[in-house]
């Protein structure tokens, strides 16, 4: 290759890699996979390697890792906690025992599994648990203590009163506990991690530590980083001094002086890899002698005396037998493969997803066809290409219907999902019912998912038009209820009623349709038999409405069951006229933006008020911004309104500015 043209490659790896490393590190949401990623650096330091000029201090090569949001406090690492040199093949491990026997005669070595998740400090003073830190970029992570001590297995007080003792480990989420994490945010509409190591990390970057709680993760350690009061040796001895002590070591290792025996267990662990119940990407081989690691040192990045193995993704080739289609909580229909069984990373697979029509499409995917099937560490194996399609086969289309209610789906221009927008949909009832009661929709209190899910299952409700015929009798029954709670529900349900129409817009679920758009609408058509009567290009006209919401709305209204469901609560007495009218003018053509915390008003209350008398609130300050409205701790919305000149104004500013 060219001078030239290395450079210009040179350039766009690093421009990718650095995109990826940031979605990977940073953002918890990869594009590519792990291996695709591996692949890009492994060519980048190939390139590197032939162009030594060309190499750059900020080059991917020549960092660790990768930086948070700055969320938490910094926390500078004594001990740098270093990456890893990865290999991928049994040649480049063989290459790497002869470089350190080129140093060390005669070294031995212990291998244990390469755990995916995110690597971690803990810190122990007297034996108690003081600090716990993220890698970050190897010299500077995050301080996620309180995030760690809701972790039940990172031991909070010692065994022994050591000193002063720092390790190293990996936060991780089990399979079981990411199947879990992923039902729970497609029901609750979330975006879902794409996989258990994203999980982990996304859930230990929490603000809130009762979220990181909630999200069941795991940890193993398995490295010494700093030990005062007593002298450790060697890494199979500081192993079994951290399990004495009370944490969690990796479940296996292997000791051997023999890389040959070192490669069998390599390849023992992943043939077994699908059995475990916590995800890993390779195996990992250290030497044991710590005075031979320090002989041996490192290089910028990466310790000499370490080495990954990362197992490459398996594929095999199989038959589709069939595709199911499935309807999702939020009303997707996902299409999923059903393969002759083959077995992929220690595990049988049998179903794969073929995700959504465009896919199929795309890959040319038929009942019969001859498939290649891949599984990199996911938890669910993908379709990697068609090797050949059988006579007389037909392209696969998704159904017109939705399969579990029979009401017409909708792909809306833009998506690739095709979707049941029937709110009545079985298959969705759970996941409407539970934006239905949400707090800015309906705000029922009292009637969270688990509730909903028991109620469900004991058949008192088949749609949101049900739950307004619940009786407190019905209820006290039920686990989780007594006569004062039944009571506290029903009453609930009956406050409700009254809400205003553009909570119940919202509750409806409208795809597009959020509580501001809920709002305007409301504004401009304050009744629901208005809302229903109106035209596609009435709807368009709102002021910041556009053509596809209004187009949403008048299908939704099209639609017999969601007229059949708007009928229902109207005779169960719900509020169908909207009451939130615009009382004045003294804020109109005006546009706030709220930072802090306000002596007397929630920013609910506070955003309500200014849109009630003619104003807008923003989310982010501009030229274009009236007043920025501060309170307590504002931050860097209000950094920016000075450094712009917007006006800032306090609350009792504002109450003036309406009394005027």
């Amino acid at each position: 290759m060219e001078r030239k043209e290395a450079i210009a490659e040179l350039e766009r790896l690093r421009e990718q890699i650095l995109y990826h490393s940031k979605k990977y590190y940073t953002e918890d949401d990869p594009e590519i996979s792990d291996r695709e990623y591996d692949m890009l650096y492994r060519r980048l330091e190939d390139l590197e390697a032939e162009f030594p000029e060309l190499v750059t201090p900020d080059s991917p090569t020549q960092k660790v890792g990768g930086t948070g949001y700055n969320t938490f406090a910094p926390v500078v690492h004594e001990v740098p906690l270093e990456s890893l040199h990865d290999s991928f093949s049994e040649e480049e491990l063989r290459a790497f025992d002869n470089r350190v026997r080129n140093d060390i005669p005669d070294p031995y070595y212990v291998v244990e599994p390469k755990f995916d998740g995110l690597s971690v400090a803990l810190e122990y003073r007297d034996g108690v648990f003081v600090r716990g830190s993220t890698r970050g970029d190897g010299v500077t992570g995050e301080d996620v203590t309180e995030n760690i001590r809701t972790i039940r297995t990172v031991p909070k007080k010692l065994k022994e009163p050591i000193p002063f003792l720092e390790v190293r480990g990996e936060v991780y989420m089990s399979d079981r506990s990411f199947e879990q994490l992923c039902e729970r945010q497609e029901l609750l509409e979330e975006k879902p991690f794409k996989n258990p190591r994203n999980a982990a990390a996304g859930s230990l970057r929490q603000k809130d530590p009762k979220i990181t709680a909630g999200r069941e993760l795991d940890i193993f350690v398995f490295n010494v980083q700093q030990i005062r009061g007593e002298i450790l040796s060697y890494h199979d001895q500081s192993l079994k001094r951290l399990k004495e002590l009370g944490f969690p070591v990796p479940p296996f290792t292997h000791s051997s002086g023999n890389i040959e025996e070192i490669l069998a267990f390599i390849r023992e662990i992943g043939e077994k890899r699908g059995e475990f119940d916590f995800p890993i990407d390779g195996a990992v081989v250290k030497v044991n002698d710590f005075s031979q690691r320090e002989e041996l040192g490192s290089t910028a990045k990466f310790p000499r005396w370490a080495e990954a193995f990362k197992y490459p993704p398996e594929e095999k080739e199989t038959t589709l037998l069939d595709i199911e289609v499935n309807v999702g909580r939020t009303g997707v229909l996902t299409p999923t493969g059903r393969f002759e069984p083959v077995t992929l990373a220690g595990t049988t697979v049998s179903r794969a997803t073929l995700h959504n029509q465009d896919f199929i499409t795309e890959k040319d995917v038929r009942i019969g066809s001859r498939v290649i099937l891949r599984k990199a560490g996911e938890i669910i194996p993908e379709v990697v290409s068609v090797v050949s399609n059988p006579d007389g086969s037909k392209p696969f289309q998704l159904p017109e219907r939705c399969p579990s209610c029979g009401e017409p789906v909708l792909r809306t221009e833009g998506e690739a999902a095709t979707r049941c927008v029937n709110p009545q949909c079985p298959a969705q009832l759970l996941r409407h019912l539970i934006h239905f009661a949400s707090r800015d929709a309906m705000d029922i209190d009292g009637l969270g998912p688990a509730v909903l899910e028991q109620l469900l299952e004991a058949g008192l409700i088949r749609s949101p038009a049900d739950l307004y015929t619940l009786e407190a009798g019905q209820l006290e029954g039920l686990e989780r209820f007594g006569k004062k709670s039944a009571e506290n529900l029903v009453n609930a349900l009956e406050k409700s009623k009254e809400n205003d129409l553009y909570r119940l817009i919202f509750a409806l679920g409208i795809p597009h349709i959020g509580v501001k758009a809920a709002q305007l609408l409301c504004s401009a058509f304050p009744s629901m038999e208005q809302i229903r009567k109106a035209g596609e290009e009435e709807i368009a006209e709102i002021d910041g409405f556009g053509g596809i919401m209004a187009k949403e709305i008048v299908e939704f209204f099209s639609r017999e069951s969601a007229c059949a469901l708007v009928d229902r609560l109207a005779e169960l007495g719900l509020n169908m006229e909207a009451r939130q009218q615009i009382k004045g003018t003294a804020l109109s053509g005006m546009t706030f933006v709220l930072t802090g915390t306000l002596p007397t008003m929630s920013r609910k209350d506070a955003t309500e008020l200014i849109e009630k008398h003619g104003g807008k609130v923003s989310s982010s300050v501009s030229k274009k911004t009236g007043y920025v409205l501060a309170g307590e701790e504002a931050g860097s919305k209000l950094e920016k309104a000075n450094a712009l000149g917007v006006p800032v104004i306090t609350e009792e500013e504002l109450l003036a500015m309406l009394e005027e």
